[in-house]
């Protein structure tokens, strides 16, 4: 496995990526020379299995991101059952026989990064955007026992739409969360279609996004004395977690 010094992210318009920075300065920090980590940006999911032909035995770990959360799973000899249970993959492990086995590690890191903020009054939680990663937060929501719902464009079971949004329903989901990706560097004037006015210092909002440090969806929460949190340390953990499963 020692020769296995291949590191990736798997994504579409991945060039801001978080992953290939922050690991390339941890194998310069462990003095692992060898190692290199690349961002695998391809436009169709159905690209990966030639991007890996003939060159498993090189790679060792894969991230994935945005859209392939999902669609990557079919392509995947084993799935972890957390990841299973999420319907998403953040994670994949190559085996010494060149299995790809896929691991959600998201929830983890988001887990880890909220809880210390939770106060007993956070037990309804907006969930905004449905996309892969919204399902590691709910999966990680349920875990810590708080009730959810979805926030969507579009109308379907179990969720609110955006305009349905009222003070009675932001008074009661006091924990927000944006897993959208509206807010991020360079759009740094927009943020989610919320009613804004109705936030208070009972809240608790986290943004998936790190790149502005402060999005203005997180900056309305603070003008109002909500408790605010971006995806950073989310990242970092998960990413630490990556890293363990690679190495196990």
């Amino acid at each position: 496995m020692d020769n296995r010094c291949k590191f990736g992210l798997l994504g579409k318009n991945i060039s801001y990526s978080f992953s290939r920075k922050y690991f390339s300065e941890k194998f310069l920090k462990l003095g692992l020379n060898d190692y290199k980590y690349f961002n695998l940006d391809i436009p169709e999911i159905e690209e990966f299995p030639f991007l890996l032909y003939h060159k498993e035995d090189e790679f060792r770990g894969l991230n994935v991101t945005i859209p392939y959360k999902e669609s990557v799973m079919r392509y995947l000899d084993e799935v972890d059952i957390d990841a299973k249970k999420i319907g998403a993959v953040n994670t994949i492990k190559v085996t010494d026989d060149n299995k790809l086995i896929g691991y959600n590690t998201d929830f983890y890191g988001f887990q880890k990064s909220i809880q210390p903020l939770l106060k007993k009054h956070h037990t309804k939680a907006l969930i905004l955007g449905t996309g892969g990663a919204s399902k590691a937060i709910a999966y990680a929501l349920n875990e810590m026992k708080i009730e959810y719902k979805f926030v969507s464009r579009k109308v379907a079971e179990n969720m609110f739409l955006y305009s349905m949004l009222t003070k009675e329903i932001m008074e009661e989901h006091t924990v927000i969360v944006n897993c959208s990706p509206i807010g991020t560097h360079p759009n740094i004037n927009e943020s989610p279609n919320i009613p804004y006015e109705f936030l208070t210092k009972n809240h608790l909002l986290f943004d998936l996004i790190y790149n502005p440090d402060e999005t203005k969806f997180l900056a309305e929460g603070k003008k109002r004395g909500a408790i605010i949190k971006n995806g950073l340390e989310m990242l970092q953990l998960q990413a630490e977690k990556s890293w363990e499963i690679w190495n196990s």
